[in-house]
């Protein structure tokens, strides 16, 4: 296996469309990154210009050791010579072929001996556990079967490393789920190098080492699932992550003593001591503000909140219950945020409830450049001194 690394990669179409803007990123040996973003954020281009099916504008591309791309060097090596396996969304099976050539293919491609790619094919579809479908034809599988042969055809190439374009987007729910869970315990039992693209943050969330976080191609975060879920560096990264996603509202900070409070439009949040310390070098600038529905708690009785919850009030517009717990969407006098409430007291439309809002656990981005402005490891100590 081995690292890829990426440097400055740009990708232009026609002229002026940025699909890949100036990425740097390094996929360590042995590592799972996902790249993730909405559709169209450039993440197919990326792994497209690492698996050599496009040409880079400007930047480098390192396989291993081996530099496999940079215009301005004139280099450029095929896909065929970069060592990698790619698995597609449409899985690319031949359809006149039996799983077993489909998965012998690439060896026959390299002139093995009939031996040696017997002896592969079969391992691999034992690891797999779809020995007993090799003498099939892709129509008279299922999905998740057809899935399994499009892994088995990369994995028995034994490459540098392997590049997924949302390989399991196919499958129903249930299966993708069960799916996920074994392509990332194959993917630590064997070691290899992975990236994977996918558009869905559950998936990325459950998968991943790393998640590389891209928009309008550029990189906007890079980290595991626990920073980038709760330390996002920008306003994008924040409501992409989560689910249901985060509430942002227009706020501004303003000064009140020694404090800071959070005002809006229909309601203000006075921030602790503590807390408001941290924030004081940005008392009057416009902010976005960030809570996640999670740690908004909603109950007609006043008693049911932690000791240090700050308390609004609102009322319901939308209650949807989900099996122990019930989302429901707020009107704090214009303002409207999503919320979680506990299944066994029911919240209808209309009703007049309490919100608890833990102040720690409010984000904030600058309004101009979307950054976040919370120091987040001064906010960690914080929390754990007030949790002791």
């Amino acid at each position: 296996m081995a690292k890829v690394i990426v440097k400055n990669l740009l990708k232009i179409f026609g002229g002026k469309v940025r699909a890949v803007d100036n990425i740097s990123l390094e996929i360590k040996d042995g590592e799972f990154m996902i790249l993730l973003g909405p559709s169209g954020s450039g993440k197919t281009t990326l792994l497209r210009l690492i698996a050599g099916l496009e040409v880079p504008t400007s930047g480098k591309i390192y396989i291993g050791d081996k530099l496999v791309a940079c215009p301005e060097e004139n280099v450029f090596i095929p896909p065929k010579d970069r060592d990698i396996a790619m698995v597609f969304q449409n899985y690319a099976l031949y359809p006149h072929m039996k799983v077993y050539d489909n998965i012998a293919l690439p060896l026959r491609v390299r002139k093995l001996s009939k031996e040696e790619i017997d002896n592969r094919v079969r391992e691999v579809a034992r690891r797999l556990q779809i020995e007993n479908l090799l003498d099939r034809y892709p129509r008279q599988l299922s999905g998740g079967q057809q899935q399994r042969v499009a892994l088995a055809r990369a994995l028995v190439r034994n490459p540098k490393a392997f590049l997924f374009d949302e390989p399991l987007s196919n499958l129903d729910a249930k299966l993708r789920i069960m799916a996920r869970a074994f392509l990332k315990k194959l993917q630590k039992e064997l070691g290899v190098t992975a990236i994977y693209v996918t558009h869905d943050q559950a998936e990325a969330m459950a998968m991943a080492d790393r998640i590389a976080i891209i928009n309008y191609g550029k990189l906007q975060q890079v980290g595991n699932p626990w920073e980038v879920y709760s330390r996002p560096r920008n306003k994008f990264v924040a409501g992409f992550i989560g689910e249901p996603p985060m509430n942002l509202f227009d706020a501004s900070l303003e000064a009140r003593g020694e404090q800071i409070a959070i005002v809006t439009s229909g309601f203000e949040i006075l921030l602790p001591k503590d807390l408001s310390q941290i924030l004081q070098s940005h008392a009057g600038k416009e902010v976005y503000a960030g809570i996640r529905p999670g740690e908004l708690r909603v109950s007609k009785k006043k008693d049911r909140f932690a000791r240090r919850d700050i308390i609004i009030e609102g009322n319901v517009v939308v209650s949807e219950p989900m099996g122990d717990r019930q989302y429901v969407l707020l009107d704090v006098n214009g303002v409207n945020l999503k919320g979680i409430a506990d299944i066994r007291e029911y919240l209808g439309i209309g009703d007049q409830v309490f919100i608890g809002v833990d102040p720690y656990s409010i984000y904030l981005f600058d309004k101009r450049t979307e950054i976040s402005i919370i120091d987040y490891e001064a906010l960690e100590k914080i929390k754990q001194k007030e949790e002791t």
